[in-house]
């Protein structure tokens, strides 16, 4: 369970730190920056939960991650150069991501209810 935690932190985390780099400086869609890197908000909304280990963020951020993964797809055969390597490195930190978060939020104990 602790290296799942360890992977789903880190490779989430390295997205998001990817993500602004990719958009601000590495490779923007117009010079001085580029409006996607507003992408980036809804992995802030899953940082909390993940580095909490709560399974129920796991739950949902490993559907949302599927968006990431799908982007790094398109732009990976779409662009050439260096948006298309960084684009390779965003599918490998979504792919660590989800199998991590979904085998975490598989073997988790599922959360109590109160009634």
């Amino acid at each position: 369970m602790k290296i799942l935690y360890l992977l789903a932190s880190a490779s989430l985390l390295a997205l998001i730190a990817l993500s602004l780099a990719w958009e601000l400086w590495l490779a923007p869609l117009h010079p001085g920056g580029s409006w996607l890197v507003i992408k980036v908000v809804p992995l802030l909304l899953a940082v909390a939960g993940i580095l909490k280990g709560r399974r129920y963020t796991y739950q949902w951020a490993s559907m949302l991650i599927l968006f990431y993964f799908i982007e790094g797809v398109v732009r990976m055969f779409s662009n050439t150069g260096l948006a298309a390597s960084l684009a390779r490195i965003e599918t490998g930190f979504s792919l660590v991501f989800f199998i991590s978060a979904m085998f975490f939020a598989k073997l988790a104990a599922p959360t109590a209810r109160q009634s």
